[in-house]
């Protein structure tokens, strides 16, 4: 519980932790008031994980629902492992950010809204009736906090003798509502400074703008200390961490560092060939200002030439990369099938999104699974990881070209957007405590043959122009060692049983499944990728009330670890979240022959933690029926019939159209 102290002039609130979102316009920088408080929080000791939330038109109209961009910061003195489910508090810069996320406040939450862009204009941009303000409305008084702030006109106000042109005024607007927010939470304004003058000042050359966006920022702070506005001020304390160096990372650039130290640990060049697509492209953005560590990074004219070119790369002896996202994946979808057949090492990253086609460009989703196992002609296995956090993307990168480089396989990292954009803060590791990824070409040693094989059924590695080595290489079927193309019947069911005997093999190398809490019990939670964090923290409430429930969280997904279907069989029941219509329950349920249960959202965001508490509850308490799997709802499980009301969804669809 909050407890009060007064050590300034206001009553302050100490919270154990607190989640804020800040709404507005795709034009109004969300991203960097977010971004700003995130690393605030970070530099003073709290625990943080985000949720950027993008709108998925490059330019949605000014001022409408679609168009709203929002990015939420959970931030905590304790372990944290999501962005929270309930927002604390709101800073609403229009009423479509109003509109879009009021409902996600918690009743007494904090609402502060730019009351100077609810005019009628804007008003009617966002879907409200005529002659209505939501700012005005009963409903609203009474369930919120709610703090009408003129934030347009006070930045104005605040940078009236700058001579800066209105529009260049307006866009300093957000670290206004950013000064607002600091002295609400008791947050310092020096790393923001820092940022401001390094970024507009030193980089950009623009020192007027650094000294206006900071002159603006402490306007915010000052309204917030003068105004008498908010009857107390919110403190959140430093969280219990273990001793080292941290930084903040995004999922995005934890990726790229991990496979520049893989490089690094094998002694070859990362050749990272791609094509911009959302929300992949982040990770050509971070590895293209890495040429100082040897990267090299190429833009192709589309996916097809993208994933070519890196197969390309590894065939010359380096490391080839590729990375994209799942319409991407499915045009990159023969030439993996390729480097299948070529037996090369691959890295190619999945950055999942809301399908099919193009879908939910800007929401995650994690769909791709089916598509990266099987979505391509012919028994043509790859080896799957998924990272399940933001920082853990660092550790898969790096197991993903190390079982690359060992297997002379294609290895499919399948992230998504939650953990490619998210961030938290990140333990820099010893770089002394990497073990080096070994590297073994063949040189001319009497007759070569390409596909001999070693233990782990590895073919040669060879470097193209090296005496001695001359081989074929391309799509058609290789005879067993010789490498020659063949049509034989006997010869394509070997090498097509030495290829998936090969993948199988990697098993071996992982370690075994583990899990949070006892190996056996009435129910255990199994997940993969982006859901580790609301699991995590529902099992561990699920414990904290004496239930038998245990989580197991899987990174290698193709192959699985050798004990997952013993384990698996130690537990009453199984229950598997996912942000799919169930890819990875057909697939337990298919191996393992197990009668696990679903819960699957597809609604382009990460899990509630009290959405996977209500299935737990329901599945604890045999109340899933006949019913294969749940579909959350409004924020709840529907307890009532325990199935998916499609006509209440429909009409629910229709009304919310006809009221916009």
């Amino acid at each position: 519980m909050p407890t009060e102290s007064t050590s300034d002039s206001h009553p302050h609130q100490d919270l154990l932790s607190a989640v804020i979102r800040f709404a507005g316009d795709s034009g109004d920088g969300m991203q960097l008031a977010g971004t700003q408080f995130t690393d605030t929080s970070a530099i003073i000791g709290n625990d943080v994980a985000t949720f950027p939330d993008y709108p998925a038109e490059i330019r949605a109209p000014a001022g409408t629902v679609p168009g709203v961009s929002g990015f939420q910061i959970h931030f905590a003195a304790e372990d944290i492992f999501t962005p929270g489910d309930a927002v604390n508090a709101l800073v609403a810069m229009n009423p479509a950010a109003f509109k879009a996320h009021i409902d996600d406040v918690e009743p007494g939450g904090v609402v502060i809204a730019n009351e100077d862009e609810f005019n009628k204009v804007n008003l009617r941009k966002a879907g409200y009736p005529e002659d209505y303000n939501p700012l005005d409305d009963s409903q609203y008084l009474t369930r919120y906090q709610l703090f009408k702030v003129p934030i347009t006109r006070l930045n104005e106000e605040a940078l009236a003798d700058t001579g800066m042109s209105a529009k260049d005024v307006g866009r300093c607007k957000n670290m206004y509502a950013l000064g607002v927010a600091y002295w609400l939470y008791d947050r310092p304004l020096d790393q923001t400074i820092k940022y401001l003058n390094r970024f507009f000042g030193e980089k950009k050359k623009l020192p007027k703008v650094a000294e206006a966006n900071i002159k603006t920022l402490k306007a915010g702070y000052y309204f917030g200390e003068t105004a008498e506005m908010f009857p107390v001020r919110y403190h959140v304390a430093r969280a219990p961490i273990t001793p080292g160096k941290y930084r903040k990372v995004t999922g995005a650039e934890a990726l790229a560092m991990g496979l520049i130290t893989a490089g690094k640990l094998a002694d070859k060049t990362i050749c990272y060939c791609g094509y911009p697509i959302t929300p992949a492209s982040n990770l050509l953005h971070a590895l293209a200002a890495q040429r100082n560590f040897g990267v090299k990074t190429f833009q192709a004219e589309d996916e097809i030439a993208a994933v070519c070119a890196s197969i390309g790369a590894s065939f010359a002896g380096q490391i080839g990369v590729t990375g994209t996202s799942g319409p991407g994946f499915a045009l990159k979808s023969e030439a993996i099938g390729l480097a299948v057949m070529t037996e090369l090492p691959l890295i190619i990253v999945n950055v999942q999104r809301g399908g099919p086609s193009t879908g939910l460009p800007t929401k995650t989703e994690q769909s791709d699974l089916l598509q990266c196992m099987f979505g391509r002609n012919g028994d043509a296995p790859v080896v799957l990881l998924a990272p399940q956090s933001p920082g853990d993307c660092f550790d898969a990168a790096i197991e993903a070209v190390r079982i690359a480089l060992r297997h002379m396989a294609p290895v499919c990292l399948l992230a998504d957007g939650y953990i490619a954009n998210g961030s938290e803060p990140w333990l820099i590791p010893d770089p002394d405590s990497f073990e080096p990824i070994p590297v073994k070409h063949p040189t001319a040693n009497g007759q070569f043959h390409p596909y001999d094989r070693d233990e782990n059924l590895a073919r040669p590695w060879a470097i193209p122009g090296t005496e001695g080595l001359e081989h074929r290489i391309g799509g058609l079927e290789k005879q067993h060692i010789t490498g020659n193309v063949s049509y034989d019947p006997e010869n394509h069911q070997l090498m097509t049983m030495l290829r998936k005997e090969k993948i199988d093999r990697v098993a071996r190398f992982i370690p075994d499944q583990t899990t949070f809490g006892p190996d056996s019990g009435d129910l255990l939670v199994l997940g993969w990728g982006g859901t580790f964090g609301s699991i995590h923290t529902a099992v561990a409430r699920a414990q904290k009330k004496g239930k038998r429930v245990s989580a197991a969280h899987l990174r290698y997904l193709h192959p699985m670890p050798s004990n997952l279907g013993a384990l698996l069989k130690r537990f009453r029941g199984v229950l598997v979240p996912e942000l799919n219509t169930g890819q990875l329950r057909l697939l337990i349920r298919g191996r393992f022959l197990i009668d696990a249960r679903g819960l699957n959202k597809v609604q382009g965001k990460p899990f509630l933690v009290e959405e996977i508490e209500q299935a737990i509850d329901l599945m604890l308490a045999d109340k899933f029926g006949d019913r294969e799997y749940l579909m959350p709802r409004h924020h709840q499980v529907k307890l009532e019939d325990q199935e998916y009301d499609f006509a209440a969804a429909l009409a629910g669809a229709a009304q919310e159209t006809h009221e916009s």
